[in-house]
């Protein structure tokens, strides 16, 4: 049986990132990792991922929320190094 952790290790994103799409998409966080496993291994879907961090950030400072907000900040900040073709597309 799979733990909460081993699933994380296979999705190839970190806690807060999984955090972060459980968040936008409003789902449970084990759901959240594996829809981030797929999305990591689909053809847009880091990008898709960047954007859902994106509009987290949003979210969290129209309600005035600065801390989530700057940890939102610092996990797009490390998504982006460790997936970096997602710094192509959001040059585009």
């Amino acid at each position: 049986m799979l733990t909460y952790e081993d699933c994380i290790g296979l999705c190839e994103l970190t806690e807060e990132e999984i955090r972060a799409i459980s968040e936008h998409e409003h789902i449970p966080e084990i759901v959240a990792a594996e829809l981030g496993a797929y999305l990591v291994r689909s053809s847009d879907g880091e990008d898709r991922i960047r954007r859902i961090i994106l509009d987290d950030i949003r979210a969290a400072e129209a309600r005035q929320d600065l801390k989530r907000a700057f940890e939102l900040k610092a996990v797009l900040h490390h998504f982006m190094q460790h997936h970096p073709k997602n710094v192509l597309a959001a040059q585009n």
